[in-house]
């Protein structure tokens, strides 16, 4: 059987990003969903305490989730796919952000661009590691060099999620390079 954190991270990827009517979910207009209803609606799925949902949130290495100030609900940080309203400002990004993806989709993407798919946006990291490791998930891993500052002073709208994940809706193939 996966590690009970590891499946527990991608059930909850799934009811919080993608499919909360899988299990009964409404999420609000910001994606949080009560945890004692989650708890509740998640136990014919999937084994769920309190200890395991915050060991989850505690330890994911991309902080995908989080839990309300009051500890009493829960929310995906980014990479929805239903209708949210995460509440953040734009920001000016660095001069240069990063992308992971496959060599394999490299002919779409200098055609396109970087599309945001079924997302709300497409993500970028601040740091060349992290979109190695995002790249590596997809098959042979490249980096692709997104000159956001450019971007955003072409009038490109950058915005920064809590786990420091930075959206925008499109990066034009003029803007890209490859490492």
């Amino acid at each position: 059987m996966a590690d009970p954190v590891i499946r527990t991270s991608k059930f909850l990827s799934l009811v919080l990003r993608h499919a909360p009517e899988k299990i009964g979910l409404q999420l609000d207009p910001q994606g949080w969903v009560p945890i004692d209803e989650l708890l509740s609606k998640a136990a014919p799925h999937l084994p769920l305490t309190m200890e395991l949902l915050h060991e989850v949130v505690r330890t994911s290495d991309k902080q995908r989730f989080a839990i309300s100030e009051d500890g009493t609900r829960i929310r995906a940080n980014q990479g929805h796919s239903v209708p949210v309203e995460l509440g953040l400002a734009p920001q000016a990004p660095p001069e240069q952000l990063y992308h992971g993806t496959a060599t394999r989709f490299l002919d779409s993407i200098r055609e396109q661009g970087l599309l945001r798919g079924d997302r709300h946006h497409v993500h970028l990291s601040a740091a060349a590691e992290t979109a190695v490791m995002v790249g590596a998930r997809h098959g042979q891993p490249v980096v692709l060099i997104v000159n956001a500052g450019d971007m955003n002073r072409a009038g490109h709208v950058f915005f920064r999620s809590d786990n420091g994940v930075w959206l925008v809706e499109h990066v034009p193939p003029s803007f890209l390079a490859t490492t």
